[in-house]
């Protein structure tokens, strides 16, 4: 089918919204402020630029 892929310009907000299990996920990355409204809006790249986290690293991890 055609499956949802998340990509490093997904914002926080939408994957959560469709991803809810994937909270974990970032939670283990060290994303800790998925609850903070800024974190809503954004993109995956920008939260890892801020958390030093690496954004291929996470996506490929978030699409398993």
């Amino acid at each position: 089918g055609n499956k949802i892929m998340i990509e490093k310009t997904t914002k926080i907000g939408k994957l959560l919204e469709l991803f809810p299990e994937k909270a974990d996920i970032l939670i283990e990355a060290g994303m800790h402020c998925l609850g903070c409204p800024a974190s809503q809006a954004e993109t995956l790249e920008e939260a890892c630029q801020v958390h030093g986290i690496d954004v291929d690293a996470l996506v490929e991890e978030l699409n398993k």
